[in-house]
């Protein structure tokens, strides 16, 4: 039976010189009491859930693995995947993509220089390829390690190139003369993390063989080894420094996250409460503050003070990948189950679930002018959220 409500609205379309029309109290059949809160919103999709992004990137046809957003321009974000491939493109500008070609296997990495002007590509074809993000043309090739890329990262001041191997050594490159600097071999495994540290001074490195090793980026020698009793006794898998460059902080697979002195090599701290491997971690920028994700659908914010956590934050699935929104009391993180959600690192709540990816959330970033969250997933998509409210 056809809604009585909508019959005038049909008359009027067919004839709009009829004016107004009328149904006759006789032409009623039945009146039906209706809740307004039971009604459908005009906008709700007849499907399970909701998609919240408010832009989706289709370009890829695999896997997706990492994603970066511009340090410098809040619209451009790099992503890479299984297809071999990696994008550059545009948030809000859906006709606006380049292609990053010629990588012969998985794009596992990708990093911005700190000015914006270059993008590093890590593939697990051992070989980084640097592109000028001005032209989107390739710039150079850094050629060396022996065994897929697990990460890539840029000097803070400069256009020097640091990388990790599946080989267990790690490279240094001039990103601008496409020119070998170092090799930093001791590793016994996978390099699965590392970085400068913020000071530029120093180099920080994890490895599967359980270690954390600091070098000196200048002469190659390896300062410190952190291994054994009381440091963690399986593979590193993560890795953040602390801004005035004095602590490392480290996950792993035996669930253990550590507090390491890099001046001194030594153990200061540890945090003890995941169950499970340890996937991310990331410093708050304005407290003294870390928050570390785990595969035992834990979330934790830990006041590192005290080196007690403050709240534990439940999900549905393994926490995959995490970052801090800017210098904001909030962090997102991203999960096994396919959803983003926002948290409140005072109170431990969760503010907000973005829905949209059908699969695990691989990699999470931040655009420069802080309003936008870029996720990428498995599910072959990379969706951009909106969190403005959120600063």
């Amino acid at each position: 039976m056809s809604n009585p409500a909508h019959l005038p609205h049909q008359e009027e379309e067919e004839d709009d010189d009829q004016g107004e029309v009328f149904i006759d109290e006789g032409d009623i059949i039945n009146e039906v009491d209706v809740d307004e809160e039971d009604l459908p919103d005009a906008d709700d999709e007849i499907v399970d859930e909701h998609d919240d992004s408010m832009h989706i990137f289709t370009g890829h046809t695999g896997e997706l693995y990492t994603v970066v957003c511009s340090p410098t321009d809040p619209a451009l974000v790099a992503t890479g995947g299984g297809d071999d491939r990696g994008f550059l493109w545009k948030i809000g500008q859906g006709d606006w993509a380049s292609e990053l070609q010629g990588h012969k296997d998985s794009v596992s990495s990708l990093a911005f220089s700190t000015d914006g002007q270059l993008l590093a590509s890590g593939s697990l074809d051992g070989i980084i390829q640097i592109w000028d993000i001005t032209s989107t043309n390739l710039k150079t090739s850094l050629e060396g390690p022996g065994g897929g890329i697990e990460w890539v990262r840029w000097h803070p001041r400069g256009h020097l190139v640091l990388a990790g191997s599946e080989d267990s050594t790690v490279w240094m490159w001039n990103g601008d003369k496409g020119s070998y600097l170092n090799l930093f071999s001791g590793h016994g495994g996978s390099v699965t993390c590392g970085d400068f540290t913020p000071d530029g001074k120093t180099i920080c490195t994890g490895s599967n063989d359980a270690t954390l090793r600091i070098w000196n980026p200048k002469s190659g020698e390896n300062i410190h080894v952190v291994q054994g009793h009381p440091y963690h006794s399986a593979g590193l898998t993560c890795l953040a420094m602390s801004s005035d460059s004095t602590l490392a902080v480290t996950g792993s697979e035996d669930g253990s996250v550590h507090i390491v002195n890099i001046t001194t090599g030594k153990v200061v701290s540890s945090l003890v409460s995941h169950l499970d491997s340890v996937e991310c971690i990331g410093l708050a920028p304005s407290f003294p503050w870390a928050a570390t994700g785990g595969m035992d659908n834990k979330l934790i914010i830990w006041d590192l003070q005290h080196s007690l956590p403050r709240s534990t934050c439940d999900h549905e699935d393994g926490v995959t990948c995490l970052t801090w929104l800017g210098g904001s009391r909030y962090l997102a993180t991203g999960c096994a189950d396919g959803k983003v959600r926002l948290w409140d690192s005072l109170s431990g709540d969760c503010v907000r679930t973005f829905n949209g990816h059908s699969e695990p959330i691989q990699s999470l970033s931040v655009s420069a002018n802080k309003d936008f969250l870029v996720s990428v997933s498995t599910d072959g998509t990379a969706r951009v959220f909106e969190f403005a409210e959120y600063k």
